[in-house]
């Protein structure tokens, strides 16, 4: 199953943000050995390199973007998108952005631990935990 990351999964490992740290890595190794295919947006990288460059330093910052770049895909964020993302009902305009992207990238699902904002989603949108667990499922059956 392809599924974009959110900005916020993809920093919880980066940063090591308890609780939230766990369930990601653990979607992110079912990336590396192919499990999920995952894909994140363009704009998650520039703002991953941002914030980690702010906390670990620019070049363990560019070591992370290469690890992530050869783990995942990345959506990009074209006029088409940006138009799209302007014609949601979304309260967030970088959420509506990463929602256009993701289906741009024949995406089947999003991940996010901000599910609430993505109400007007027109694919599903699990939080870490609920994707964890349907992987889990589908790997016993």
């Amino acid at each position: 199953m392809k599924v974009l990351f959110d900005t916020n999964v993809v920093l919880d490992v980066l940063l090591d943000r308890e609780p939230h740290a766990v369930v990601a890595a653990k979607l992110l190794a079912f990336v590396d050995r192919g499990v999920l295919e995952g894909v994140i947006c363009a704009t998650t990288v520039t703002t991953v390199h941002y914030i980690a460059s702010k906390s670990v330093g620019p070049d363990a910052a560019r070591r992370h973007l290469r690890e992530l770049l050869a783990m995942f895909d990345v959506a990009g964020v074209d006029r088409g998108v940006l138009d799209g993302a302007l014609g949601l009902d979304f309260e967030d305009f970088e959420d509506a952005v990463l929602h256009e992207a993701a289906r741009a990238a024949g995406a089947a699902a999003i991940v996010t631990r901000n599910a609430k904002d993505f109400g007007n989603a027109v694919m599903p949108v699990l939080d870490p935990e609920e994707l964890l667990a349907a992987v889990v499922a589908s790997s016993e059956s």
